[in-house]
């Protein structure tokens, strides 16, 4: 069995929508009322929520924007590239690892409607990682990119957009 393969039978991991393996660990059991939420939110949410996450070889996380601000956790594996598109277009690439002497963060945010994507720094290898999500994360507040209206809206990104969006994105 590969590394990936023990960690996502270990910890009962599943196929993700956006590409990799998930496991939620944590669901706060106090929540916001809706109307103390911005408008952005649907209904009331879990104060926060916190999964595993693990892709593995040449899987990526498609591109896609959270209401919320996500916080990511390194646990195991290689470092993770996190690809960042903000709302005017400007591109960030994060590292997420534990060599911070090369720039590597073991923990980093994603801020709430920044369209982001991740894959393993090196082929061939996988990256454990833990996301946290404050308001909780419900699904009404994930949109994944079609690669078509992405590119369009920001054109200076569209190869990496091509490559790290999934065909089937709405």
């Amino acid at each position: 069995m590969s590394k990936a393969g023990m960690w996502i039978e270990r910890l009962g991991l599943l196929p993700h929508p956006e590409g990799g393996y998930y496991k939620e660990t944590y669901r706060a059991t106090e929540s916001i009322h809706q109307g103390a939420l911005p408008d952005r939110y649907t209904g009331g949410r879990a104060f926060s929520s916190a999964i595993y996450y693990l892709l593995a070889n040449d899987d990526f996380s498609t591109f896609h924007r959270l209401c919320s601000d996500e916080i990511w956790h390194y646990y195991a594996g290689c470092p993770l590239h996190i690809h960042v598109i903000d709302p005017i277009g400007n591109y960030q690439r994060l590292t997420l690892g534990t060599q911070v002497e090369v720039g590597e963060r073991p923990q980093l945010a994603v801020l709430a409607n920044h369209w982001f994507a991740a894959e393993p720094a090196h082929d061939e290898a996988f990256t454990l990682a833990g996301c946290t999500v404050a308001p909780g994360f419900e699904m009404a507040d994930f949109e994944m990119a079609s690669a078509e209206t992405l590119a369009a809206t920001y054109p200076e990104h569209a190869d990496l957009i091509a490559r790290l969006t999934r065909p089937t994105g709405n």
